[in-house]
């Protein structure tokens, strides 16, 4: 979602300093590592740094019109985000794609294990009794197409800039949305 159907507004650097985290190490997996009373005061702070960068998100170029183009395809969409739950609505929210998603298939890190897990690829195809090949992962960022390619589904690197630092792991590269849309037809 973030990077991907939204305008990257993340500063996970600044995130890691304002939560005193060491540099260049995955967040949840930081915090995780914390004694219990730490790692609760951690988490609601990061909650509060995410929840304001929610109210911030503005949509990807094209994401309106590929969500609309998905579902005229008959095609179920989902999120699966590393945030809370109620991050990733308010997200949605704020940059006018909530209509597209059932609030059922926004699935953050209190429902599964976060990605690079693959856990909630597997929820979502449960949930959708979807086959796996017949299922599409679009992420933006390593952990996104490591839980696509782990969950068995085929994998789409959404990357605007066209550097795609992980080719291997790819299905499908596009640098603009609305390229997803041909991947996405029954």
């Amino acid at each position: 979602m973030d990077g991907t159907l939204t305008l990257p507004v993340h500063d996970f650097d600044d995130i890691r300093r304002q939560l005193s985290l060491p540099e260049n190490t995955p967040i949840l997996e930081a915090i995780e590592q914390m004694p219990a009373e730490q790692a609760s005061a951690t988490k609601r702070q990061l909650h509060a740094i995410e929840m304001e960068l929610a109210g911030q998100a503005e949509a990807q170029p094209g994401a309106a019109e590929l969500l609309h183009c998905v579902r005229g395809n008959g095609c179920e969409l989902g999120i699966l985000t590393r945030n809370d739950e109620d991050i990733a609505l308010a997200t949605l929210q704020a940059c006018g794609l909530l209509e597209f998603f059932r609030p059922e298939y926004v699935i953050g890190r209190e429902t599964c294990a976060p990605k690079p897990e693959p856990d909630g690829v597997h929820y979502l195809l449960n949930a959708w009794k979807a086959s796996p090949h017949a299922t599409v992962m679009v992420g933006d960022f390593l952990y996104d197409i490591e839980a696509g390619r782990r969950g068995g589904v085929n994998t789409v690197h959404f990357d605007a800039s066209g550097k795609f630092p992980w080719p291997e792991l790819a299905d499908h590269k596009v640098t603009q949305l609305q390229d997803i849309a041909a991947l996405t037809r029954k």
